[in-house]
């Protein structure tokens, strides 16, 4: 499984996350495990500002494909945020909080999409162009 694999709005949730240079980039697979959703991105932010960047970035990426998060938690605090989209869920975490409840470990047997981080000034095609060339 890959990046290129996964459905268009979990590219532009990943997409949107790099833009707001969120760290450690994930993606669990959870089809098939009986989860309430499909995937998790999973990914970490460095401050109370950038956590809530993320999130406003992932959200107005996606709000130009017509996807709105269902449900939204812990978007003002400083150490974790989560947004339901249905089908996937995005979780942005503080260092801390993300050793702390470790979905990682938790959801093993998921397949996994690991997405490097990327140095400074790298370009990459966007997941939007898709749809807007």
């Amino acid at each position: 499984m890959n990046l290129d694999s996964l459905p268009q709005a979990v590219r532009l949730a990943v997409e949107a996350a790099q833009n707001k240079k969120a760290a450690g980039l994930l993606v669990l697979d959870l089809s098939g495990l009986g989860a309430f959703t499909d995937y998790f991105v999973i990914c970490t932010g460095f401050s109370t500002p950038q956590v809530q960047a993320v999130c406003e970035e992932v959200e107005g990426q996606l709000h130009r494909i017509g996807r709105s998060p269902e449900h939204r938690e812990g978007r003002r605090s400083s150490e974790w945020a989560l947004l339901d989209f249905g089908s996937f869920v995005v979780h942005v975490f503080s260092e801390q909080a993300r050793r702390y409840y470790d979905l990682e470990r938790l959801w093993r047997s998921a397949r996994r999409v690991e997405i490097p981080d990327e140095p400074a000034g790298a370009v990459r095609t966007s997941a939007a162009e898709e749809i807007h060339p």
